[in-house]
């Protein structure tokens, strides 16, 4: 039997996190006897108490509890009728967000069960960064393929919904853009009125274009760097080529931004997509 530090080092302080160690050598850890444990003059009270704490927390296994954020009209599947339910927009909004959160927030080992688009999932993720509340466990079910669905392979429909509730959450990386807002699927840069896009963008050190292209398409990665970016429009013989990394920024003379196919409200002349100093924790 082994444990993550993460999981465990609320339980006992002293601790350290992202080390894979045995039940034996944490145990027999003194910051496991003693950190944290009411004081007492018998060694082994502190170590019964100390294993007692690791073998509630295995027993405990993945329990959460759930709650579905019902995002516009798409069908409930059958394995999430008996789940607390809360309506909202198709693209839900700040104080729809705060409603479930300050509900989400009270109870033990939360998890959001987001059902709608990508979009859907790209504002409570936005309200979940800029809340700092980014330790809720989100699950994901759309009703049909989306490009987030894809990206993370989450199935649709009654599947998603059944990952969602069986599934264990995992940290992937948050890509934001510089207005502060989550992309979980697809982001795309475009000229104004449908034109050519003109200026640069570099990936980290690499130069994505220089000069006139069709666009720029940005998605997230489940890895490590965390995104990925190419130029879209008159594909060559086998099409344009993605360029990894942590960030791509972009200069032009004017352009215009569809976040999980949301457009922009206004033209920019500069954009940054990067990889947030946070992870999210996915449900898969």
């Amino acid at each position: 039997m082994s444990l993550l530090c993460s999981d465990v080092s609320r339980l006992l302080p002293g601790i350290g996190a992202g080390r894979d160690v045995s039940l034996a050598e944490r145990v027999w850890h003194p910051s496991w006897r003693y950190g944290g444990l009411e004081q007492d003059s018998s060694c082994a009270k502190g170590y019964d108490t100390a294993h007692q704490l690791i073998l509630e927390h295995c027993d405990k296994g993945s329990a959460v509890t759930p709650f579905v954020l019902h995002c516009g009209n798409p069908p409930l599947p059958i394995s999430l009728t008996d789940v607390p339910l809360t309506s909202a927009s198709p693209v839900p909004t700040d104080e729809e967000c705060d409603s479930l959160f300050s509900v989400v927030g009270t109870t033990a080992d939360p998890r959001v069960i987001v059902l709608g688009n990508d979009a859907s999932l790209a504002a409570v993720l936005t309200r979940l960064m800029r809340t700092e509340r980014l330790h809720f466990e989100i699950a994901f079910v759309p009703e049909s393929a989306t490009s987030a669905g894809h990206i993370y392979r989450l199935g649709t429909g009654s599947r998603a919904a059944k990952v969602a509730m069986t599934g264990t959450a995992s940290p992937v990386p948050l890509i934001r853009d510089d207005a502060g807002k989550a992309v979980v699927g697809r982001a795309v840069v475009h000229g104004p009125a449908g034109t050519d896009l003109e200026g640069e963008a570099y990936v980290d050190d690499t130069q994505l274009f220089s000069g006139a292209v069709s666009g720029v398409e940005v998605i997230p990665t489940p890895e490590m760097p965390g995104l990925k970016a190419r130029v879209t429009g008159r594909r060559r013989l086998f099409g344009r080529r993605w360029t990894s990394g942590r960030a791509m920024q972009l200069g032009a003379i004017a352009a215009h931004l569809t976040r999980d196919g949301v457009p922009g409200d206004r033209e920019v002349k500069r954009s940054t997509f990067y990889r947030h100093d946070r992870e999210w924790l996915l449900v898969r």
